[in-house]
């Protein structure tokens, strides 16, 4: 595999960082801004809705550049974001710089995947764009927890500019690593790009994106009761508990990443199973300490089998867009983590029990098969259309027996 994938990888770590260590600043930041924490919660959102908005954007926009130059100016917008942050004066200050923060994060994996693909030998597609990812998941192992701990000891705006630092990293990475060559984006431009989203197996593979990563987000957002009320762990063991789920979304990523070089479908099909199996049990794995830990892994694992396989699928649909195609599924997936927490949130709300989440998690699972498996029948269906021009050369021959005849 090219060392430049280690360049995309360390970006990958610092936006992983950044999107996640929020949840667990969240307290310091309300004391120190002197809000409510459900205000404070509004920069998660703020995060979220920058990288919804952004993701096909900016891709859009940058369309006719070099993905070399688009990917170093995309993680000087990163480091802008979370200097700002770590300067913030108050919250609405905060808020502007959080949305900034989170424009760049879709691109910059949309068209890092392109950019994996086109380094790597066809054979090992999937693997490289999940080796992009990996920094993704191991910001869940190690840099989440010790930027919570930064927060924690040292403030939380030593936090973002810490993350800052780890941008700075990551664009002298990119500088040194990215080759020139294999980075320029086809002479389409924007209409093209857009056009190539009017297919519907791409809104299909989209939709498999929500609903299944719905299903994970379900059930993770609401992770930390489950682990402490029915699992009987304390607070202060939650923190390890959810680097067990980093541990296992790695271990997901980099299996399903080869396993899918060798059947894209069949990867994202036992992936979605594994989810619906996962999120099915947890009410039961969830009853003792240990079947609780193990089940925070499994659900990393699962989960996370199905990234490379998406994202590559999307790619592969929207073959004359595909960065914009692939920075749309990470809009996607963040669309999938407010709706999946939303619907999660209305099973507590009923009154179903602390693990309800998981059971409605399940439920999106399966819809996201019923999705997939939508996309399998229209592709079957496509393939087996006859080409006209194939019709008419097979009747020449008995159209001349009958004129000879």
């Amino acid at each position: 595999m090219p060392l430049a994938l280690l360049a995309l990888a360390v970006g990958a770590f610092g936006i992983g960082t950044t999107e996640f260590v929020m949840m667990g600043l969240l307290p310091n930041v309300a004391a120190d801004l002197h809000i409510s924490i459900p205000t404070a919660g509004h920069l998660v959102s703020a995060y979220a809705l920058g990288v919804v908005i952004g993701a096909p954007l900016l891709a859009a926009v940058t369309a006719r550049m070099s993905r070399r130059k688009v990917l170093i100016g995309l993680m000087g917008l990163f480091v802008l974001g979370n200097a700002l942050s770590g300067l913030a004066p108050d919250q609405h200050w905060l808020l502007a710089a959080r949305f900034l923060s989170g424009l760049p994060h879709g691109a910059f994996f949309g068209v890092g995947a392109v950019v994996a693909m086109s380094l790597a030998a066809p054979e090992c597609k999937a693997r490289s764009v999940s080796l992009m990812f990996m920094g993704l998941t191991v910001a869940n192992i190690a840099g989440v927890p010790v930027a919570t701990l930064m927060g924690q000891h040292l403030g939380w705006r030593a936090t973002f500019l810490g993350v800052s630092a780890i941008g700075v990293a990551a664009i002298a990475s990119l500088f040194l690593l990215i080759p020139h060559d294999h980075t320029h984006a086809p002479a389409g431009g924007l209409r093209g790009e857009l056009a190539a989203l009017r297919s519907l197996p791409v809104w299909l593979a989209l939709g498999t994106t929500v609903a299944g990563f719905g299903a994970l987000f379900s059930a993770y957002s609401y992770v930390t009761p489950m682990l402490t009320d029915a699992a009987g762990y304390a607070d202060g063991s939650v923190t390890l508990l959810l680097a067990l789920f980093g541990v296992g979304a790695t271990i997901g990523n980099l299996v399903g990443g080869r396993l899918a070089d060798r059947s894209l479908r069949g990867t994202l099909f036992g992936g979605l199973v594994s989810m619906v199996l996962v999120l099915a049990l947890f009410p039961l794995l969830m009853a003792t300490e240990w079947s609780a830990a193990l089940a925070v892994t499994l659900l990393g694992t699962a989960a996370f089998i199905t990234g490379s396989p998406l994202q590559l699928m999307v790619m592969e649909k929207a073959s004359a867009a595909p960065s914009l195609a692939s920075s749309a599924n990470q809009a996607a997936f963040n669309l999938a983590n407010a709706g999946g927490a939303w619907i999660g949130g209305l099973a507590l709300a009923a009154g179903f029990g602390v693990t309800s989440p998981a059971v409605a998690g399940a439920g999106l699972a399966v819809l996201g098969l019923v999705v997939a498996g939508a996309a399998y029948a229209v592709d079957r269906r496509r393939e087996q259309v006859p080409v006209p021009g194939r019709l008419v050369a097979a009747h020449v021959p008995e159209r001349a027996e009958s004129v000879r005849g």
